[in-house]
């Protein structure tokens, strides 16, 4: 699949996502292609069980559950922007954990082109995406969540035990100034937080909506992250902070430009 259609699938995803139910006509004129285009596009993503087709358009699939797809389709370039950028902080013969989150998914490209890399991962997705004969994935076992197609709870966390001074690659559903970063649900935010107090050093992943408002469980402190990764330039008042804070952020070379 071309990188153009695989674009233009997450962009007919996120407005199904969002709208409940899309036109063939309304996303032809939207995406710029013919309507033929379109109805290719929606075959193939209800052959995947990904949408339902009706007359002149489609609906979300109603035997699927969406929370991991609403994620991966929510922001898709700013994910890949993301990912490339923390892919190129990974040197060969590393050790990384990397979280379960669509960002972290995005490294795996970079990654496989790194030689002797050993990843810790609760995504059992993400452990087939890093598939490389240079790459060691090392998968925590745990109570699988198939919607997010993850591991969790006591199993994952007496495994992630036993590992120490590895570079953490984390996301968050949230993060605010006071209360750090969080996540929506409690059996990540427990994990991530024990990754986090392991690790030697602590990449937070996190494109710039994010800024907006905290979720509900904490995940980490700031005096507990050493890098922030986004997708453009953070405003006046974040910047401040982040400096305040002497957490480094790296961002496109573009968006520093124009910031």
């Amino acid at each position: 699949m071309s990188r153009a259609t695989a674009d233009r699938k997450d962009r007919i995803l996120s407005d199904i996502l969002e709208k409940k139910h899309v036109s063939v006509r309304n996303l032809a004129t939207h995406l710029g292609v013919s309507e033929a285009t379109v109805r290719r596009d929606l075959k193939q993503l209800a052959d995947q069980h990904e949408v339902t087709l009706v007359h002149g358009g489609a609906t979300l699939a109603r035997t699927s559950d969406f929370s991991f797809h609403a994620k991966s389709h929510r922001n898709p370039a700013a994910k890949r922007i993301i990912g490339d950028l923390a892919a190129k902080l990974v040197r060969d013969d590393e050790q990384i954990f990397l979280d379960s989150g669509t960002t972290c998914l995005q490294m795996a490209t970079g990654l496989r082109r790194r030689h002797d890399l050993s990843v810790l991962a609760t995504s059992v997705r993400l452990a087939r995406e890093l598939d490389s004969p240079t790459v060691n994935t090392i998968l925590l076992g745990g109570q699988f969540r198939p919607q997010r197609e993850d591991t969790v709870g006591p199993i994952a966390l007496s495994v992630l035990e036993n590992f120490r001074g590895y570079m953490a690659f984390i996301g968050a559903d949230g993060v605010s100034q006071e209360f750090g970063l969080s996540a929506s649900d409690i059996d990540s935010a427990h994990l991530y937080q024990m990754v986090v107090r392991h690790a030697r050093e602590t990449i937070l992943l996190v494109d710039s909506t994010k800024f907006a408002a905290p979720s509900l469980y904490r995940i980490a402190a700031w005096d507990q992250i050493d890098k922030v990764v986004t997708d453009r330039a953070p405003d006046a008042k974040w910047k401040a902070f982040f400096q305040r804070s002497q957490i480094e952020v790296i961002v496109p070379l573009e968006s520093n430009s124009n910031a």
